[in-house]
This record gives structure tokens, sequence and C-alpha cells, in this order.
């Protein structure tokens, strides 16, 4: 029946005729409504943040300086032109776990007592030649924090993980992702899962190989296939995908026999079984191998985004609405990589421990470009929040700066990167009181300023050294001693004054804890450690800690009750509560509710720590400190 028939028939025909021209009329709007908004991007972008593992500044191709990269990275070359390129971007720490947390907390490593990997257990000198102990810190991110993907789900975003997770006393314990606010996670390692044997077991082209080489060559990874579902599944809306990447930690084995035998006769190494962290400078071919598989994986995730169309966005790719961070959570390990011409690596807070890789790319960002701007891993969250334009938590402490502004307007002016309060940063600083280089760092207008804590035997160091890392100046920066060679603190001591000032205010006002001096150091003699405290009585009453002393010839200005609620279980977690002085010059506290087993610590004026029960004997991996703990009476 056609229109015509309608209309002569009667008059409800024709008013039927009336109402299906004005629908089609309506429809043909609706279309061309509906097209001109395709041309408008959808308010919420993507964020798609990829943190690999141990990755260096100079393991990335497009960063080289003086000597060249010996690893090919073509993906993520092409990645920086795409965006923007950081050469003074930084991780909150110089080791995985701290950064991990602080990235997805927005808290600083100082103020949340997670300054290292597991942590979570009472202070103990590593041995009895360790001059130093490290503090008490947390084993992980408490589980009410309210994370970067708590707060972009409140706003309406799907939130994924994939791959490596460690803000815990272990990659398996409490908090897991969706503990803390992710709908999505999992946690294969894929293709870098360890081998018996790294010179065979090699991937094949076998269908049934759980590891089967593709068309280019390279092994099937579950990890990557983990953040490509992710993606996939949650496109039609905005996500947030957390991608963790398990390269290019240890273990140093590739599936990839090409490219393993391309870096050998590359690099002119004898393959071998021994992975003793020997081979100096970028000269291992098996680590080589690492970085150009992460970079194709990359490519496989930078390839999706740009050639999936935008289900919110018709006619758009993914890419054209969605922010790509990537970087690392610390510098590389010396001894598989090498991260010259910047000092030291992993574990240890100098430039080669911290300066990491950073690409940012999305929605504004300019292509093309680079920036000798000062940023660090802490920026994230407050940046991704303006970037989606999700409100700012209130009462929650950023201890990171939006960087909005810079990736948005001028790349290269750091009057950009502002505080809360709208105050433009001026510094940075690291508080790493552990491994073999216990210090607090401050960098600042080119200058950087290192407060080292031990002062005992072999490996003292200075008490202050001072650094010119570049000259700054109208025109940008000028490279001057990023080696971190000539400590020039003799030369500008109103420069170390002002400095070490700003990092005293910045410690007290995060709480951060410092290393303690060991008493029973058996090297040589220590200044006051004969005056270090004796604990004479700990008891029990009425549900508090009593603890009564000795003083020595030092004050005892604080005392710590460290304490478990799960003594001698797998992951056991030990806690720390800062104990009062009563009228009598003595310690109490309330025991909580719970506990199974405690310890006591006296820190005297001179930083020596007192442990009660004596953790001499503890041995890691051989004892349990329920071994030597006090269990709580019934």
């Amino acid at each position: 029946m056609n229109q015509l028939t309608l209309i002569n028939t009667n008059g409800k025909s024709f008013r039927l005729a009336i109402m299906i021209k004005s629908l089609l009329l309506f429809v043909a709007v609706l279309a061309v409504c509906t097209m001109a908004l395709a041309d408008e991007r959808p308010a919420k972008a993507n964020v798609v943040l990829i943190l690999t593992d141990d990755l260096g500044w100079q393991d990335v191709r497009c960063y080289d300086v003086d000597d060249p990269c010996a690893y090919d990275t073509p993906y993520l070359d092409a990645f920086a032109k795409k965006g923007l390129m950081f050469w003074q971007g930084y991780s909150p720490a110089p080791s995985c776990s701290p950064s991990r947390c602080a990235i997805i907390s927005g808290v600083h490593p100082a103020r949340a007592q997670k300054t290292h990997v597991v942590g979570g257990h009472p202070p103990v000198a590593r041995n009895v030649r360790a001059p130093m102990i490290d503090p008490w810190y947390s084993g992980r991110m408490p589980e009410d924090t309210y994370t970067l993907a708590r707060a972009l789900k409140d706003h309406g975003y799907t939130t994924g993980h994939a791959g490596k997770w460690h803000i815990a006393i272990d990659h398996s314990a409490f908090p897991q992702p969706g503990d803390v606010g992710f709908d999505f996670t999992r946690s294969n390692r894929g293709m870098h899962r360890g081998m018996s044997d790294r010179l065979t077991g090699f991937a094949t082209s076998d269908p049934k190989d759980p590891y089967r080489l593709d068309e280019n060559g390279f092994p099937y990874h579950q990890n990557n296939q983990d953040a490509l579902d992710f993606i996939d599944m949650s496109k039609a809306e905005p996500f947030f995908l957390y991608y963790c990447t398990w390269l290019v930690h240890a273990p140093i084995v590739t599936r990839n026999e090409a490219l393993l035998k391309k870096y050998a006769d590359r690099m002119g190494v004898e393959l071998t079984q021994k992975d003793d962290r020997s081979m100096r400078g970028q000269k291992n071919p098996f680590y080589g191998a690492m970085v150009e598989s992460l970079d194709y994986y990359m490519g496989q995730i930078f390839h999706y985004l740009d050639t999936t169309e935008d289900p919110r966005w018709p006619g758009h790719m993914l890419s054209e609405n969605t922010y790509v961070i990537f970087t690392s959570d610390n510098g590389g390990v010396v001894g598989y990589t090498d991260n010259a011409p910047l000092d030291k690596g992993k574990t240890s807070a100098k430039e080669g421990g911290t300066r990491v890789p950073l690409l940012i790319a999305g929605p504004g960002v300019p292509a093309g470009e680079q920036t000798d701007v000062m940023v660090n891993g802490l920026d994230f969250y407050p940046t991704i929040l303006s970037l989606t334009g999700c409100d700012r938590p209130v009462d929650k402490t950023l201890d990171g700066c939006d960087l909005a502004p810079l990736l948005l307007g001028e790349p290269s002016d750091a009057s950009l990167v502002k505080h809360a309060d709208d105050s433009v940063r001026d510094s940075l600083m690291w508080h790493f009181p552990h491994s073999a280089y216990e210090s607090t760092l401050i960098s600042s207008d080119g200058f950087k300023l290192i407060r080292n804590y031990n002062q005992v035997g072999e490996s003292a160091r200075p008490p202050l050294e001072l650094f010119r890392l570049y000259q700054v100046g109208a025109e940008g920066s000028e490279r001057v001693d990023i080696e971190e060679v000539n400590n020039i603190a003799a030369d500008h001591p109103e420069v170390v004054q002002r400095m070490d000032k700003a990092l005293t205010e910045q410690l007290e006002e995060m709480q951060a804890s410092y290393p303690h001096v060991n008493p029973a150091f058996k090297g040589v003699k220590i200044p006051h450690q004969d005056q270090a405290p004796s604990i004479t009585e700990v008891r029990e009453a009425k549900g508090k800690v009593i603890v009564s002393y000795q003083n020595n010839g030092s004050e005892v200005p604080q005392a710590h009750l460290i304490y478990t609620k799960n003594g001698g279980e797998k992951y056991e977690e030990w806690f720390r509560l800062i104990m009062n002085k009563n009228a009598n010059g003595r310690f109490a506290i309330r025991i909580p509710e719970g506990t199974t087993d405690y310890f006591v610590c006296l820190i005297d004026e001179n930083q020596f720590l007192v442990s009660h029960p004596s953790l001499e004997g503890y041995r890691r991996g051989q004892t349990l400190f329920t071994d030597f703990s006090i269990k709580v009476k019934q």
C-alpha cells in the first residue's frame, strides 16, 4: 500500500499519512543532528596508563643521549612523535611498590609511609655488620584509599587493571585491584613467565603452543591480550585502563629465539645460562630481546587504538579521544642494562634510579614536541582527573600537580605546573631511607641536594651533597652534570642551606620516617653507641603495654609498638603505633583489639633503635618475626 492509497481512502488514513510524513521528517532531522553531534568529541575521554617495570631512561631509543641505545624500540619511538616527550620525567620512588602505590593513590611515599617494596614488618638490621636499620614502613596501600580508580568510577568510568599489581606485601596479598576500585583485573604473566632453561623452550609456530609465534615472529603474550580485551569490552563507555607490564623485570629471559640471536650477534656476546648481572652496559642480549618485545606489544596497543572506531564517536578512532601515558615505575637495574650517563639505577634515588621514560599523547596534546619541565608520576592522578573533567576529591591529599595546563598549553613553561593552592611548583622530593643508599633528595632550579643518613664505616657518605644537573635560564635548561659526579656543596653553602631547609619542611609536613642506627653494629665504634637505652621491663596491664627503660646517656623521645593481628599466617603483616610517655617516665599504649604479637622499639635522640625482644638472631627466609615476638596475653 502506498501513500496515495492511504490519502484517498478516508480521513483517518490521511491523518496517518501526515503522521508518517512527520515521523520521516523527524528521523531525517535526527539523522542530521546525529551527524553534527558525531563531529563533537565525547565529553569524557578514555585513559590508558601504561606502567612498565624496571624500564630505564636510556632503554628507549628516542631517549638516546651520548652513547647510542643498543635496543630497537620503533613503536615507542613512533608514539613519541604523536605526543609530548618528557626529558625530566621521574618516578615517585626508585623501587616498584612505593611508585605504584603513589601513582594509584596520589600520595607521596613519605606521607604514606610506603617507601620501599614489601614492608609491613618490624625494623631489623640486615645483619650485624649493617650500621643502619630501615624504619618501619607500611606493607601496602590501605584498602580504604580513595584511589584514582575509585575517583574515575564515581564519575562514570569503567576501570580496568591488567598485569602486575604489587601494592601489598606480596603480589597476591590483600588488597587486590578489585578491593580498591577496579571493575576488571587480570594478572597473567604471559610469555614472560620464568624458564627453567633460558637457552631452550622457545616459542614456535605450532597452533597448540601457548606462546605461538605470530606473523611477525613474536610470541603470544597473554598479559598484553588482557589489556586489549579490556579495551575491547569497555569501549562503548568511557574507560580507564591501568596496564602494568611484567616486562622488563627479572627473570631475564625471552621466548623469542630469533630476537635473542639478533641481540647476541649485535652485542658480540655468547649466550649462557648465567644470570649474575655481570654484563656492564647495554650488553645483555636477553634484556635487549625483552625491551624490543615490550616495544612490540606496546605497538599492538597503539595500533588497536588507532584502527578501532570509537562507538561513542562514529567515524572516529579510539585514539582520537584517548589519553595514553607511557612510563616506568623506576630506573633500570644496573647489570642488566645501563642508565648512563645517569648514575646508579633501581633502589638508588640518584638520577639513574628515578628518571624514567615518559610519553603522553591524546586530544589537545601537541604532537612531536619535547619538554625539559620536571614532572613526577604523582602528577598522574590530578592530571587525569583534569583531562577527563572529573572533580578533584574533597578532603583528599594529592601530592602531585595537574599537568593539563602544560599538556594543553605551552609544554616548555614550567610555571604552568601548580599546586592545588595555585602556587608554582619549584621542587621535587624523594625519600628513600633504605637499601645501601639511605637518603632523601630534592631537585630545584637545576640543583639537586642529597641528604645521606649513613655516616658510619666504609659505606659512609657526606651528610649533604649538591650537584648542578642543569643551568636553568630563559632559553631552557642546559646540561651541566646529570651524571652527579661533582659535589659542589662547599662552593654553594647558601644553596645547600636553602634546599636543606626546604627538604626538612617537606619531610616534617609529611611526618616522614627516618632510618635508625644499629646499636649492635660490630664494625667501627659509632659515636654515642654506648649511650643507647636499655629496656628493663615490658608488661601488660588492663589491655595496655607498659615499657620501663634505663637511660644510658641519651634522651629517649619516642617509642613504637610494632604489632600484628595475623601472626604466623602466610601474609603476616605488622603495623606501628607511637606510644605515649606517662608521668612516671614510662611509655604506654593500649593494645589494638585483635593483636596476636608485638615488639616494642625505643628510638633515642641519636636515632639508635633498640628493639624488645631483640631481633639479632633474625634471618630472612630462615626465621619468622613471631619466633621472637611477645605473644599477647589472653
